[in-house]
């Protein structure tokens, strides 16, 4: 955690630097208002500072109703306003303005370290609390073993990209994939040997998509592929590209290898809007064929209408 202490006066510069220092915090000073509001605004700047209320260019109390008010989204910043002021009016003003704490000078050394331990101990609480978060979404969001979009998110990503698609008037390929053979996968090498089977195959369907594509596990052994801008030739193209690479390394389970190879199911939405359930079920249809041809190969839809 680093500390910015914002403070024109060369005594309390040296008086708190010296605190800081052997009390082992990281911090860096700032001479006026102006340059603590840079910092601050900066996407990796310190979270924790020490505000003095008469800076020159921008005080240090307006620095808090910008952090507050202006918008500092990607993290929170732990203020603290250091003043000589002590009627009760500029409390509650301070507070107004968004500051977390207020320490009147002159201040005792050790009032400070518990002031600046306790900020810390609410911006770790913090950090945790938007840990559970991003841990709850990801959950809500994510398949568990292969990490990639749960059925549902994979279908609502398919769902925005054919509304964008209808926009511009471009095409989305989809492209259905399934394990082929996984049961016998289990039953020779063990569940948790097929697990490290779909986690593998999900790393290399990834590996070989586009930063704007999407794949999620749709289920079972199943993997949903979505490909903006891809025209059916090009969506068949990639489809046989990703077989390829699926099946040319063998899966490592053990001392055991075993060659995995999938079936792929093809469609493409035009730029007209059309209902992802109805593309879902020509890929359905399509992969049935590829399975039907003697599996490890990509089957195009058959339905004029998508393609």
């Amino acid at each position: 955690m680093k500390i910015l202490v914002a403070e024109d006066s060369p005594v309390y510069q040296r008086l708190i630097s010296g605190y800081l220092t052997r009390w082992e915090f990281d911090f860096e000073l700032a001479k006026d208002g102006n340059a603590a509001w840079k910092r601050l605004k900066e996407l990796e700047g310190p979270v924790l500072a020490l505000l003095d209320w008469g800076l020159p260019g921008i005080e240090g109390i307006e620095v808090c109703r910008n952090i507050r008010n202006c918008g500092v989204k990607e993290r929170y910043i732990y203020t603290v306003l250091l003043t000589g002021k002590t009627d009760k009016k500029d409390l509650v003003e301070a507070m107004n303005a968004g500051a977390d704490d207020y320490l009147v000078k002159p201040f005792d050394a050790l009032e400070l370290r518990a002031r600046l331990l306790a900020g810390k101990r609410i911006l770790d609480l913090h950090q945790e609390l938007i840990s559970a978060q991003d841990s709850l979404r990801f959950a809500a969001t994510h398949d568990f073993l292969t990490r990639l979009w749960n059925r549902s998110e994979i279908v609502s990503f398919l769902g925005r990209e054919l509304s964008r698609a209808s926009r511009e008037k471009k095409p989305v390929g989809i492209i259905l994939v399934d394990v082929d053979h996984f049961k016998a996968v289990n039953d020779s090498f063990g569940h948790s040997s097929g697990d490290l089977a779909l986690q593998e195959v999900a790393r290399r369907l990834r590996s070989q998509l586009r930063d704007y594509d999407g794949i999620g596990r749709y289920g079972g052994e199943e993997f949903l592929l979505v490909l903006p801008g891809c025209s059916l030739s090009g969506t068949l193209g990639r489809a046989e590209q990703i077989r390829h690479f699926v099946s040319k390394e063998p899966v490592v389970f053990e001392a055991t290898k075993c060659t995995i190879t999938v079936s792929m199911g093809v469609t493409v939405a035009t730029g007209k809007q059309i209902d992802p359930a109805t593309l879902l079920r020509d890929a359905d249809v399509a992969l049935y064929r590829a399975k039907d041809n003697g599996r490890n190969c990509v089957q195009p839809s058959l339905d004029e209408s998508v393609v």
